[in-house]
This record gives structure tokens, sequence and C-alpha cells, in this order.
């Protein structure tokens, strides 16, 4: 069993949480790429699905050869999305329909045209050199250790100019910033307060555990090391240290929310000390588990009641199943899983993270290799992330009513059927579906706040869990072809959703679940 704060709940704690990509979201001109005066017209339609926050991927100015996540002004708006002013309409607007507003912030790395990098570039001699880390090659002429990018090869590229090589954990276009530099955290800690003052709601930390690299940059003892094991490159004590600092920027501005990225397949144990020992660090350390679980209820039991039961009363969990980098929730469990992903994520106790279109259930969109667009997919064939990119279609037409120009990449496949305008009109839909659980989990305490507990007795293949309170709800899904019996605690249930039917009877003492079907349940009068 689990249990909530006692006291009075942030917002971030009942929030849920849109992950919007801008490029995909809304063109508001001619060129096809999404914009923010684009995302401003269709915060109607976000207020009206029923979310509270948007968590916007970077918009900042940049060469675009990460799209985005290598940039050239902490402080700024590329041109391709808009202007400060936009952004700024686009705070106000929100905040006027009661959505918070969310950035990315991406201190680990620049881009390698940011005049900060150009200036360390310069010379050996420059001021800001230490701006960045730089190492002179080994006695072979090799690399200096033996870290590696994410993209599978070294960590270090040489500065033919300069005769030494510079790490970029990322691609060799984004160097990686030295965080032990006093100069570096002040001029982060800058950029962060420029978006607070203008109104941002909170900061999502890009990658936050590889911020701090070994002072002496030993080599790693594994040379096939994994991420989530290494000493050196990631994963510093320091870096815990270092959160204390970003926090302490955050909390100048009253109830403001930092959310960081972890590298995925971190056992529990080392995603607690990015809570710190009374919460002091981050927020939210964004949490994977359900995107390495297997999609069965064995599976999900059992990496559920890992995290769940390890959290301590002061760190609060939270949930995604997707994101601008992992394949689409429809093509991962298909459209039945789907709408159990559904049930599952906006139930959990805890702050659940969607992403734009999944409420649609678009698949991953094949994009022909002339099409392509992502640069991963020219560093690391097959792993570009374009399929999991396509704009969202709004309306039947040819171009979705996404832009009136041919879109930066193609419409999902039957694009006119899955679109918001089509699954508007169709009570039966995904997207109506996740319209009434978000509307259900307003009007239900125990979704927002409830203890979490699992029910009891359930087959195998049923994933059952109550959230308690003064008014319980239980929840449970069905992830077998057949049909499955559930007896249910005493007490007058009542069905209030459906995952694959909207008859259902009035008030239930068990509960048969048909295949691959979820259902939430309420107690009107508890004995």
């Amino acid at each position: 069993m689990s249990t909530s704060p006692s006291v009075s709940q942030p917002w971030w704690q009942t929030a849920v949480v849109y992950q919007v990509y801008p490029r995909s979201f809304q063109d508001s001109g001619q060129d096809g790429v999404g914009d923010l005066p684009g995302l401003i017209q269709r915060l109607d339609y976000l207020a009206w699905l029923g979310v509270d926050a948007l968590w916007i991927s970077p918009f900042y100015p940049s060469p675009m050869e990460d799209f985005g996540y290598d940039i050239t002004d902490y402080c700024g708006v590329d041109p391709l999305f808009g202007t400060l002013a936009d952004f700024d309409a686009l705070v106000a607007r929100a905040h006027a329909l009661g959505l918070r507003i969310i950035l990315d912030f991406v201190p680990n790395h620049t881009s390698w045209q940011h005049p900060w990098f150009q200036a360390a570039h310069s010379s050996r001699e420059h001021p800001q050199r230490d701006w960045y880390l730089w190492q002179d090659p080994s006695p072979s002429g090799g690399p200096p250790n033996n870290w590696r990018s994410v993209t599978g090869r070294s960590a270090w590229t040489l500065d033919a100019k300069s005769g030494q090589c510079y790490l970029h954990s990322f691609l060799p276009q984004q160097p990686d910033l030295n965080w032990r530099h006093p100069a570096v955290r002040a001029a982060l800690f800058d950029a962060m307060r420029f978006w607070l003052k203008r109104g941002v709601d909170g900061l999502r930390v890009d990658m936050v555990d590889f911020l701090v690299k070994d002072e002496l940059l030993r080599d790693e003892p594994d040379p096939e090391y994994v991420f989530p094991e290494a000493q050196y490159h990631l994963n510093r004590p320091e870096t815990l240290d270092l959160l204390l600092e970003l926090r302490a920027v955050t909390d100048e501005f009253p109830d403001r929310v930092l959310i960081g990225e972890i590298v995925p397949h971190l056992p529990v144990a080392q995603v607690l000390p990015y809570y710190g020992p009374a919460g002091e660090r981050l927020h939210l350390p964004f949490n994977f588990a359900l995107l390495d679980a297997a999609f069965t209820a064995p599976g999900l039991r059992r990496v559920i009641g890992a995290y769940d039961g390890a959290l301590p009363p002061h760190a609060w969990p939270n949930y995604t199943l997707g994101n601008h980098d992992q394949p689409r929730l429809a093509s991962r469990f298909g459209s039945a899983g789907a709408r159990l992903a559904a049930l599952l994520l906006l139930t959990l106790r805890g702050t659940p993270f969607l992403y734009y279109g999944d409420e649609l259930g678009l698949p991953d969109t094949p994009v022909p290799g002339t099409q392509m667009q992502d640069p991963w997919e020219q560093v690391q064939p097959g792993a570009g992330r374009d399929p999991e990119r396509a704009p969202m279609p709004w309306d039947a037409s040819l171009t979705g009513g996404f832009s009136p120009a041919p879109p930066w990449l193609p419409l999902a496949p039957g694009h006119e059927h899955l679109s918001v305008e089509t699954q508007r009109q169709d009570p039966a839909s995904l997207l109506c579906l996740y319209r009434e659980l978000l509307r259900l989990r307003r009007s239900h305490p125990a979704l927002l706040q409830g203890e979490f507990q699992w029910h009891a007795n359930s087959p195998d293949d049923v994933l059952a869990y109550i959230r308690a309170g003064t008014e319980p709800v239980l929840i449970a899904l069905n992830f077998s072809q057949h049909p499955q019996h559930l007896d249910l605690p005493a007490g007058n249930w009542h069905s209030l959703v459906s995952t694959v039917t909207q008859d259902f009877p009035n008030s239930e003492r068990s509960l048969t679940l048909r295949p691959f079907e979820g259902r939430l349940l309420g107690r009107a009068t508890p004995e």
C-alpha cells in the first residue's frame, strides 16, 4: 500500500501533462512546420480534452541538427517557431484557459554553433575554453578515454585546430558543457530565471544524470558499459549536489515544478536519490519503468509494484508510456492495447505524461528514405525517430488541417479516420475515451490522491487495483483474449467507463471482463 501526502497537494501532483512536439502540432504559416502561433490556435482543443499542463519540446534558436536539442541561444525563440512575443501570448492564453506551461531545458550540451563553443573553440587560451570539456588524445592518438556517446561511437571528437578532443555525449554537433565551471552554472541558472520570469510553470531538465562528469575523466571499468551502470561518464554523486542548486533557482519562483529526465532502464533504487532524502532535489524524476515492462498483467504488476512500493512518502510518482523518442502506443500495443494503456496511465497513483496524438491512436508513420528528417537516422540507420513525430491530423483534408503547405513529415496512414474532427463526432472513439477518463479523473478525488492498493485474488491475466478513499474506485484490465471473471470487494459498485463498450450494468457485485477490456468502477455506498 502506498499513501498520499495529507497536506494540500501542489498542482503538479494532480495535473495531467501533455507533451507537444511543436514542429508537428499546428503550422500557422505556409512552411509545413508547426510553430508557436499554431499552438496558440489549438489551446482550446487541449482545454476541451481536459489536460492540465503542456510540456513543449525545444523551440530555441538552433541549426536543428538534433531538432532543437542543439541550442545556440537559451533565451530566444527560433524564427522557425515564432518570436518571444508569440511565446508570451502563448503563456497568457494558456493561463487564461487554466493550462500550465512546462519548457524543455537542455543544459548538458549546446550546439557547436553556440557563441560559447565558438569562443571556446577559437583558442586554448580563450576565457571560455573551460566552459566545455577538452582533453588531449591518448598517447596512441585515440580518444582520451573509453566513454561512448549515445550513438554508440566514441564520445570524443578531435578538433584539428587545437589538437585536443572535445566531449559530446550525444552527437558531435552537441558538445557537453562543463558544469563544474562556476560561470557555466551562473549562465544556465540565469537562463532558467529568464523563462520562469516570463510565467513558465516548470522546467523539464533534459538528461539530468549526464550533467557532471568525473573530474579525472577516468575510463569506465567495463568498456562495454551501459549508461545505467556508468560510474564516471554519468551518474556522478556530484550531480545530486548540483540538483540542489537547480531546485533553489526554481524555488525562487512560487508554485513551479522541476522535472528531470534520467536515462531509461534505471533501477528504482537509483531513481530515489534524484528526489532527495526529503524531496529537496527534483519534484519529479522521470519514471520510464512502464516503457521497459512487458505489456501484460504480470509484467506490469511487477514493475508498478516495485516502483510504487519503493517510494517514500515525500516522493510523488509519475508515469509515461510514450514520447518523441519512443514508438507510438498504437503500434506497440495495437488498437485494443492502446485503449488499455489510456485507462492504465490515467488511473495509476501519480502524475501521468501523455504524448500528443496518442489520444487519437496515431500509429508510427512510415517515412520513405528520401523524406527522412531525423539526423539520428544518418548516424544510426534504423534508429530515426520520424515515425513517432508525424503531424497532428485535425481534420480529414489532404494535409489534415495541420498546414496549408505540404507537412514536413508525412501524415499517418488513414489520418482522415484518426483526425480530431472525425473522432470528436464518435462517442466510441479513442479520443472520447481519453476525454471521459480525464473528466472522471478530475471528478473523483480517489484518482488524484487516493492510496494505491492491489485488488486481491485477481486472475493472472487481469491487472486490478484500487484507488482508496471515501469514494474508492477500482480499475481492472484484462490482457487476455478470453473473458475473465473478477470478484469485487464488498459494496455497491457501478461501472463508470469501459474501454470496449458503452453498455454495462448500473450495479455490480462481480465483473466479467471481455477480451482486452479495461473497466473503471466506482463504489457509491461503502458498506
